[in-house]
């Protein structure tokens, strides 16, 4: 049976010469033998707690700010799973990881075990939620947060982008859906229909 897991790691976000403390969710969905990490952020040992004796068959990244992907090259080496990411996302991959391929394209609309990716770019140009229709869930990254959209005010975002894709790719979602986030609380595609359109 599918199931999420769930903890919560430290460190930092930098971004456009400035750096800030953070705490981001780390999401692990799967069953007892399978999972699929969501986000590698800032600690591989605090990610693998959560995964415990599964097996990781893929580590599938919302978008390629450095506190969702720091650690996701160490592991992969540790997990042997492959890393996924939005090719449009490679500009902000390079800024963390200059020196390591890009991960394996996602694709709008792929299905990754129990994942389907859903692009919608505005935080960062290749940034994606993935829906878990099985689970009445949706891992939303940075897109959408209890109380609206993600940050825009960086470099590669873009305020217009994100509320479109808020409204045309995530609130069309049933309401009752619960929304995971990259950082903070979860919440409701229908708690936040209200405010992600005012």
């Amino acid at each position: 049976m599918v199931r999420v897991d769930h903890a919560v790691t430290s460190g930092t976000f930098s971004l456009d010469g400035q750096t800030f403390d953070v705490d981001n969710n780390v999401w692990v969905v799967g069953d007892d033998r399978e999972c699929v990490v969501i986000d590698a952020p800032h600690s591989v040992p605090g990610i693998l707690q959560v995964v415990g004796d599964r097996t990781v068959t893929a580590i599938v990244l919302t978008h390629a700010h450095d506190d969702h992907v720091r650690v996701a090259p160490e592991l992969a080496r540790r997990t042997g799973a492959p890393m996924f990411l939005h090719p449009l996302e490679e500009p902000l991959w390079r800024l963390t990881h200059p020196d390591v391929p890009m991960p394996r394209a996602l694709s709008d609309g792929e299905q990754i075990g129990a994942l389907r990716v859903i692009h919608t770019p505005g935080h960062s140009p290749g940034a994606v939620c993935l829906y878990a229709a099985e689970l009445g869930a949706v891992f939303t990254g940075d897109t959408l947060f209890q109380g609206g959209p993600g940050a825009t005010g960086r470099s590669y975002s873009d305020r217009d982008t994100i509320e479109a894709s808020i409204r045309d790719r995530l609130l069309t979602l049933p309401p009752e859906t619960v929304v995971h986030t990259g950082h903070g609380d979860d919440t409701t595609i229908g708690a936040e229909n209200g405010v992600a359109r005012s």
